[in-house]
């Protein structure tokens, strides 16, 4: 008889809400026998936060416990190399349960295949395991729900753009768009407001922060100048494009 391989379940926790999971991933959670999830040392992490009060009292847990952050700048040859081993280390363990016949589910926030750390994992075991992703809303998503309005409308071209990318590039896509989602904003702050005034585009632009989360605020970037914006922000332009 062949032996029974397990599956890495990649499971979207979506922006933070418990009931804005979707109903996959209740199931998912509520009878994992493993769960595995990122954080940074020394704390619980988001995702582990998110799902815990569905978690069985028994589950295993395997933190994924990043080796760097912001330590490092992303241009320093060494973020990559100490990034690399990091994801060889955890998918060894994760391919180790797998063939031995577990099930493993590994929380994510957001969508898994959405900026997220599991699509490092994917990529490295989806030719050798069997790996099921199971999607979810977001961040993005809540935030323009919060936001109280559209985020697109007809033709409007929608362009989601990452605050660690070169101000020049920055300016350019913003001037391009029609509607505009700026994510991984913290200190790049001052250089996403920058390119929105090149732009022309500052005085449409809204912050979210803790979108669908405890503490969720909603104001207009212009008049946030002195606040420090927290990791879980948002920036948004949206859209005014054809309507009937």
């Amino acid at each position: 008889m062949t032996a029974r391989h397990g599956t890495l379940f990649g499971v979207g926790l979506g922006p933070g809400a418990a009931d804005l999971m979707t109903v996959r991933a209740d199931r998912l959670i509520s009878n994992a026998r493993h769960v595995a999830y990122f954080r940074k040392a020394g704390r619980n992490g988001h995702a582990l936060t998110i799902a815990a009060p569905l978690l069985p009292k028994d589950a295993i847990h395997f933190p994924m416990e990043y080796p760097v952050t912001t330590e490092i700048p992303l241009q320093d040859p060494r973020y990559n190399e100490t990034l690399s081993e990091f994801y060889a280390q955890v998918t060894m363990h994760l391919r180790q349960l797998l063939l031995s016949g577990e099930d493993v589910v590994v929380l994510c926030e957001g969508d898994p295949f959405f900026y997220g750390s599991f699509m490092h994992l994917y990529e490295r075991l989806k030719d050798t395991v069997r790996v099921e992703v199971v999607p979810a809303v977001t961040g993005m998503s809540a935030a323009w729900t919060a936001s109280g309005a559209p985020i697109t409308w007809g033709d409007d071209v929608l362009t989601v753009l990452m605050g660690t990318l070169p101000s020049e590039t920055l300016i350019q896509r913003m001037t391009d768009a029609d509607a505009i989602v700026v994510m991984k904003i913290g200190r790049n702050i001052g250089k996403i407001r920058h390119a929105l005034r090149e732009a022309g585009k500052y005085d449409r632009a809204w912050l979210v922060e803790y979108a669908a989360q405890e503490g969720q605020t909603v104001q207009r970037l212009s008049e946030a100048e002195d606040r420090v914006t927290p990791y879980f922000s948002i920036v948004l332009v949206h859209g005014q494009g054809r309507r009937p």
